[in-house]
């Protein structure tokens, strides 16, 4: 898993396609794929995750509902229309699947860089500590991805005293939650948000402790103590 080029945003999943492969975009000439991939916790539970692939990926392969894949690639951004707004959409693209591979993590993500928006901290009513930060990692051709995070416990005090424009180094796990939506006084929409729960935090600073090869190949994460906490986050 250490052939990306780009060391500061790399992704693993190992999960089951949930839903057909539908036509997304085309970039010169190559097609872009986009499907739902179940991947399942430690706990039990499961994250859905939309993933972006190229066919060129899979002109060779039987990618159906029921299917299970191994993604290396990385967690991505880009805007979208909806309803006459502009919306970030997150996606993990792929750069490879891996076949006949046995991993203890099957859902891995380490990032680096650069605190965008002031951290969000704040108590749950239980007096637990979370903390949200919108990260921009920086992508070839100028291009950046904005990635939110949230974190836990100390990791959230930590963050509260991050500063815009702070660079910083993260490992952890991407997950999804669904939160609902009042669209009028009759309808409430359920949504779907994706973000990255943080297992390590460091200032980049510190960064000589935080080896983010050695973070993606060896780290086997344990739950956050609070990631089922979710109607806390509405």
């Amino acid at each position: 898993m250490n052939n990306l080029t780009e060391k500061n945003n790399k992704v693993f999943i190992s999960g089951e396609i949930v839903s057909e492969a539908e036509f997304s975009h085309e970039v010169y000439g190559e097609g872009f794929y986009e499907m739902n991939v179940l991947v399942k916790r430690l706990s039990g539970q499961g994250d859905v995750l939309p993933v972006t692939v190229s066919e060129r990926l899979i002109a060779d392969k039987n990618l159906q509902k029921g299917v299970f894949v191994n993604a290396l690639g990385q967690f991505r951004s880009y805007n979208k229309l909806v309803d006459g707004k502009s919306k970030l959409m997150l996606t993990v693209f792929v750069r490879e699947l891996l076949e006949g591979v046995s991993v203890k993590n099957p859902n891995n993500i380490v990032l680096s860089g650069y605190v965008c928006k002031p951290p969000v901290y704040r108590t749950t009513p239980f007096n637990r500590e979370i903390a949200d930060i919108l990260i921009a990692v920086n992508r070839s051709y100028n291009k950046s991805d904005y990635i939110p995070c949230i974190a836990w416990g100390r990791n959230a005090r930590f963050a509260k005293n991050l500063a815009v424009g702070e660079k910083i180094a993260i490992a952890g796990r991407i997950q999804s939650r669904e939160y609902q939506k009042r669209i009028s006084e009759e309808e409430i929409k359920v949504m779907t948000a994706y973000e990255v729960s943080i297992s390590k935090l460091a200032a980049y600073e510190n960064a000589e402790n935080f080896d983010t090869e050695r973070e993606f190949e060896t780290l086997n994460f344990v739950e956050p103590e609070y990631e089922r906490v979710y109607n806390d986050r509405i």
